[in-house]
């Protein structure tokens, strides 16, 4: 099975228009009696940690503020990033023109719809057959950087400022990512400035969500349980409401969003890097009965020339390798070539 392509669906977002009182069978996931929002349950007293860029980069408040993001992505994998440097006009605007689009009439949409053999688009992501379970939301998924990765002809041409938008955005991201991971490095005690600066030459992909109002909420999921097989992965949230859930010692921890922040979590890569001492965290994306929803999520990969495997100051001197080192294009042939419920980090790992 090849998941770098996607079987085409119905329009979510056109069904929501409808007002239908009940979720149509494809959607549902709780036939068997499961509580779909199971089989952990959520904890509202847990919050996922909040990292301050400002404190990381003032001397005074560096050593604090570093040791607090170690254990963010060691005991999370994901945190909430302020104080990033992204304008708060960069994030407007772009919150602004996935709005726009996603209000757009659907033959418009399709004229971004994705091709045959590409994940690239509008559409859904890893839908691998006719009789599969589909997820609650729409989305158009696009590749940012470098410049020459662009499929120009599914960048949306209306509304008519999204590409110009979006090309700043990603840009502005690309610098946040490059900051970030000099820490995480850092907080792993690395001095080695490669990894983050790899990042420079990286790769950035985005995907834009939108998830209409459902009238069973509790019986669909928006996105399925799943890592990122990213290197980090930065996400904005567009709601004033929570629908984002990272699972934490066997709980589903709502994500609350605050203003113009950032939420950023571990990707597989940096969990091979740092010899899974970072873990890439499970997510998840659940809906709601009234409010749409949207998120724009940026997939950040460093350069196609780093290999991927545990880095070489973490091994050694006693310490076992838990990762195998595999080439950037091995790496993604694997993750690609999988079955979707197969365990992807497990196929990275040296038989224990």
């Amino acid at each position: 099975m090849n998941l770098e392509s996607s079987v085409s669906v119905p329009s979510v977002q056109e069904l929501a228009f409808q007002r239908p009182e009940k979720v149509p069978p494809r959607y549902v996931r709780d036939e068997d009696g499961d509580d779909v929002i199971g089989p952990y349950p959520s904890d509202p007293s847990l919050r996922v940690p909040l990292i301050d860029m400002a404190k990381l980069v003032n001397a005074d408040t560096h050593q604090l503020e570093l040791q607090k993001l170690l254990l963010a992505c060691r005991d999370w994998g994901v945190f909430q990033l302020v104080n990033h440097g992204v304008s708060n006009t960069s994030i407007k605007n772009m919150e602004n023109q996935v709005r726009r689009f996603f209000e757009l009439p659907l033959q418009e949409k399709k004229r971004s719809a994705q091709r045959s053999g590409s994940l690239e688009g509008y559409g859904q992501a890893f839908v691998t057959s006719e009789d599969q379970k589909l997820d609650w939301n729409d989305m158009i998924f696009l590749k940012c950087l470098p410049i020459q990765n662009r499929k120009l002809d599914l960048w949306p041409q209306n509304p008519p400022e999204f590409r110009e938008t979006l090309e700043r955005y990603s840009e502005d991201i690309r610098e946040v990512t490059i900051a970030i991971m000099k820490f995480i490095t850092m907080s792993l005690e690395l001095q080695d400035t490669q990894i983050s600066e790899s990042f420079r030459e990286g790769l950035y992909d985005i995907r834009m969500n939108c998830y209409p109002p459902c009238p069973e909420p509790e019986r669909v999921l928006g996105i399925v349980p799943h890592a990122d097989n990213s290197g980090i992965t930065l996400l904005l949230d567009c709601a004033d409401f929570s629908g984002l859930q990272f699972l934490k010692d066997q709980k589903w921890v709502n994500v609350e969003p605050i203003e113009g922040a950032i939420v950023v979590n571990i990707g597989q890569i940096i969990e091979v890097v740092s010899n899974g001492i970072y873990k890439a965290p499970e997510h998840r994306a659940v809906v709601n009965k009234w409010k749409e929803r949207f998120s724009i999520v940026t997939f950040c990969y460093p350069s196609p020339d780093m290999n991927i495997g545990p880095a070489d100051q973490l091994i050694g001197e006693g310490k076992v390798a838990v990762y195998k080192k595999f080439t950037n294009a091995e790496y993604f042939s694997k993750f690609f070539n999988r079955k979707l419920d197969q365990s992807f980090l497990d196929m990275l790992k040296y038989d224990q």
